[in-house]
């Protein structure tokens, strides 16, 4: 028994969407807005730059040889592409908000043994004990009796 080509397509589309989903490139592109942003503004500036060259009607070579507007939409698509290559290259930095916390109470905690002499003694007596009181009388006279 051979299946329908209904289900057949069904089962292909599956398929190309869960290997969709399991591409990083493909993930990045749905969660990065900018990646996203900078593939449009290298689209449109390429469409712009051949619809200039091929409507002239000079010639696409000499369009994109002489002129201006067309060299300068090439340049920012060409730049626009770089950005989201660069994006996509860049490994993306995990987010651990508690990081930030537990940097910030070292540095907190530095800053006050700094300051506060009470805190230097307080951290001091709980690492070492308390500081006995000490007087020191000597055992010998003055007059060398």
């Amino acid at each position: 028994m051979s299946k329908s080509k209904t289900t057949q397509t069904a089962d292909r589309a599956g398929d190309l969407y869960e290997a969709a989903r399991e591409n990083p490139y493909v993930q990045r592109l749905i969660e990065d807005e900018d990646l996203r942003e900078n593939l449009k503004d290298a689209y449109h500036s390429a469409k712009k730059a051949y619809g200039r060259a091929t409507g002239n009607g000079k010639g696409t070579v000499k369009a994109v040889t002489s002129d201006k507007k067309v060299q300068k939409e090439m340049r920012q698509a060409a730049e626009a592409l770089q950005e989201a290559r660069e994006r996509l290259q860049k490994p993306r930095k995990k987010r651990h908000p508690l990081r930030k916390l537990i940097l910030l109470s070292i540095i907190g905690g530095v800053v006050a043994l700094v300051v506060s002499e009470g805190a230097r003694k307080a951290v001091l007596d709980a690492l070492f004990g308390a500081e006995e009181e000490f007087e020191y009388t000597s055992t010998t006279s003055i007059n060398g009796s």
